[in-house]
């Protein structure tokens, strides 16, 4: 058994991160990923979860639409706390399904880091150094976390919105410039606070947005307890009541430092291209390879049969028939079929077609297998095998060993702006000229001496 105190080595990691100990090619991913979710954040407005949750946010501040808050609520353009702020925004960035995943961890940092930092950096007035260095900071410590939960964790834990706490609270910790006892009580109240179940997907509910939302507000509010004296597990994570004890059965504590410093998590994240679950992209991409390299036509063919690993099963299986636009996004079916249609599955694709007589019928004729390459590659590796069965019973098998987004097939900084802007658009979040200015502004945030808000006349 390991004599050192692995919680307190992240801990210190988190709480003495400097500028200087980033390469600068981390520092530019951190600007690529912090642009792809704003962009995400605001394709939330309109969603109805994600208004709920925001009309709660304000209900519980006490603000009104005109008062100066100290944190903003991106989809509104109105103010509120910290706290709150980071619990719509978080909401807001986790529903169109667009936004980052890092595949070791099966964790989707920015929608828990973004939010909880921009929303302390707006409050106590962070450059945009700072900013960077804290998210970078919540990044390497949620990824850890996730990865040191390991797959059984996730086979029922949303890792989101368990492993989400601990790195919301890393970033906010930095932020305030916690010292490493400090941090390590943060992260104790945010372990402690950990919770995110998969049971929702069987219903269609709503989640999904809750899990990001609480993750990140906790997180924060972990922070900043700490910060006051408040204090927390000091083993929270490897303890023997902790995290993995009751959370896990493959638990890997050395995946807490595994490289702490000199391998940058952050820099293996993957960007979403599809509108979809993650499980999903693999598939659809080697899917969407054979029809484009034969010239097929979705008439084609008379079923598809994917080759994917168990944490595809575990979580798309349960969504047989989906009933709302949200739960579509988790059938590898209609997945699929919106690809085999459209060549894409974006926003449009999902909300105007995915009951569609010949989407869902094509939908029908998706299988999913378990298969050993692809399984024991995961999560290391998402590769994407699929055996199509042609109407004149030929069968062709195409395989993606790197999904678009991933490091390896990554999009450029043309390619996330469009993204941005297309989700934007799609949601009426902002206007062109205003998404313009905006991502201007982040794509500059290292320069900023105070970080402003991003869309408020405030």
């Amino acid at each position: 058994m390991p004599t050192s105190h692995l919680s307190k080595e992240l801990a210190t990691f988190a709480s003495q991160l400097t500028i200087e100990d980033i390469p600068k090619a981390v520092i530019d991913r951190a600007e690529d990923l912090l642009v792809d979710w704003f962009g995400s954040a605001i394709a939330g407005k309109g969603a109805r979860p994600v208004e709920i949750m925001t009309q709660f946010a304000q209900q519980m501040g006490g603000f009104s639409t005109d008062h100066l808050g100290s944190a903003e609520i991106l989809i509104h353009r109105t103010s509120s706390s910290p706290f709150l702020a980071a619990l719509a925004n978080a909401a807001a960035s986790h529903v169109a399904e667009q936004d980052d995943v890092h595949n070791g961890s099966v964790f989707h940092p920015a929608t828990v880091v973004f939010p909880a930092a921009l929303a302390t950096a707006q409050t106590i007035g962070a450059s945009g150094e700072d900013f960077l260095v804290a998210a970078i900071a919540g990044y390497e410590v949620g990824i850890r976390v996730g990865e040191f939960l390991g797959r059984s964790h996730y086979k029922t834990f949303h890792t989101t919105g368990t492993a989400g706490t601990l790195a919301a609270a890393a970033a906010v910790g930095h932020l305030l410039k916690l010292n490493p006892d400090q941090m390590l009580h943060a992260f104790g109240s945010a372990g402690t606070q950990s919770a995110g179940l998969w049971e929702f997907l069987r219903d269609a509910a709503d989640s999904k947005q809750l899990h990001t939302a609480h993750a990140s507000a906790t997180g924060l509010m972990s922070a900043y307890l700490a910060q006051a004296g408040f204090t927390g597990a000091q083993h929270i994570l490897e303890g023997k009541q902790g995290l993995a004890a009751g959370m896990s059965s493959d638990a890997d504590p050395s995946k807490l430092v595994d490289r702490l410093g000199s391998r940058w998590a952050l820099a293996e994240t993957s960007f979403k291209y599809h509108a979809s679950c993650r499980h999903t992209h693999p598939a659809a991409d080697a899917l969407l390879q054979v029809m484009l390299k034969h010239d097929l036509k979705p008439s084609d063919i008379a079923k598809v049969e994917t080759l994917v690993h168990q944490g595809a099963l575990d979580v798309l299986g349960p969504v047989v028939d989906p009933t709302t636009v949200h739960q579509s996004k988790f059938s590898m079916g209609t997945v699929l079929a919106l690809v085999a249609h459209y060549k894409f599955a974006g926003l449009q694709e999902f909300d105007q077609h995915f009951r569609d007589v010949e989407v869902c019928a094509f939908r029908d004729q998706v299988t999913m297998t378990l298969d050993p390459e692809v399984d024991s590659a995961y999560p290391q590796r998402w590769i994407g095998k699929v055996k199509v069965h042609l109407k004149d019973g030929s069968v062709l098998e195409g395989r993606v060993d790197e999904p678009k987004g991933d490091p390896g097939n990554t999009l450029s900084r043309t390619e996330i702006t469009d993204k941005a802007m297309r989700l934007a658009a799609f949601s009426g979040g902002a206007t062109p000229a205003e998404m313009t200015l905006a991502i201007n502004t982040l794509w500059n945030i290292r320069k900023q001496v105070k970080i402003q808000f991003l869309l408020s006349s405030h």
